[in-house]
């Protein structure tokens, strides 16, 4: 496994054989099962697989999260030669955004609502990011994770809007045993906070419950996720949305489908997670 630090290393590295297929998988380190998921399906699908490790500080909104992001290069170094990775680009910010940077990659609507009005400018950076990663490694799949629906749409936005050569493999979203989403922010739950994570899914199951017995009412379901999340006394609701699942707009009236997400706040930890009723996993390649 080749770990490289400079856009020159990855290059050289990646363009060995110009013929060989090449899947990514974008991370900001602190690797758990989630990403492994993601390294797996590249490994399945592709010659090489590239992991990129960089904690991206354009999308963060406040210097203090940003600061006690977790951060455990080696240990995720032993996980993915332990998987069979091929390159790990691990650069530090100089070399990502260098003295002069002044290019960055803006989507528009679709980054509004839900993340984009919770975190402003936070899209901004992933696009940006995402679109250098593109640019420098050239892979012919990316992997991300459906836990993190809104920036897939963005990035399949971006994909579709600026004609990158590359399709985009969303897969399911990585849960521990008792329901709670994989995330590198869990590491920084107490215990009892971590208990009190496990609200968000179970909003979303009762939710997707209410909708399969027959209530397919947007706001009932919003309403539905809001009391279960509003009575745990460590939670506080960032946002609750029953949205359609590639618009992201708010659905009034019947949900036949819909992307059911939450930001909430469980101690000063925020935490995501989403739930899609109606659609199945081949509609969310699309």
């Amino acid at each position: 496994m080749q770990v490289v630090k400079t856009v020159e290393e990855v290059r050289a590295a990646r363009w060995t054989d110009p013929y060989l297929t090449w899947g990514l998988v974008p991370t900001m380190g602190t690797l758990h099962e989630g990403h492994l998921s993601l390294v797996r399906r590249a490994r399945a699908e592709n010659d090489r697989v590239a992991v990129s490790v960089f904690v991206n500080p354009i999308q963060f909104n406040r210097r203090e999260d940003l600061d006690a992001y977790p951060r455990q290069l080696d240990h995720d170094l032993g996980l993915l030669e332990a998987e069979g990775v091929d390159l790990v680009w691990a650069p530090d910010e100089d070399q990502m955004y260098p003295p002069g940077f002044q290019t960055y990659v803006s989507v528009e609507e679709i980054t509004q609502p839900l993340e984009g009005a919770a975190r402003p400018g936070h899209f901004r950076g992933v696009t940006t990011v995402v679109a250098k990663l593109f640019s420098v490694i050239e892979p012919k799949y990316a992997y991300f994770g459906q836990k993190d629906a809104q920036q897939v749409a963005v990035i399949k936005q971006m994909v579709r809007d600026l004609g990158f050569n590359l399709g985009i493999v969303v897969c399911p979203i990585v849960r521990e045993p008792d329901g709670l989403a994989l995330s590198s922010r869990n590491l920084l739950l107490s215990p009892d906070e971590r208990r009190a994570g496990l609200v968000l899914s179970r909003a979303l199951n009762a939710a997707r419950d209410t909708w399969m017995a027959g209530q397919r009412d947007a706001e009932h379901l919003r309403a539905t996720m809001r009391a279960i999340i509003e009575a745990e006394p460590l939670a506080r609701i960032d946002y609750i949305s029953a949205a359609d699942p590639i618009t992201l707009r708010e659905i009034d009236g019947e949900a036949t489908h819909a992307l059911l997400s939450m930001a909430v706040f469980v101690g000063s930890v925020r935490l995501i997670d989403n739930l899609v009723i109606g659609y199945g996993e081949a509609d969310l390649q699309k």
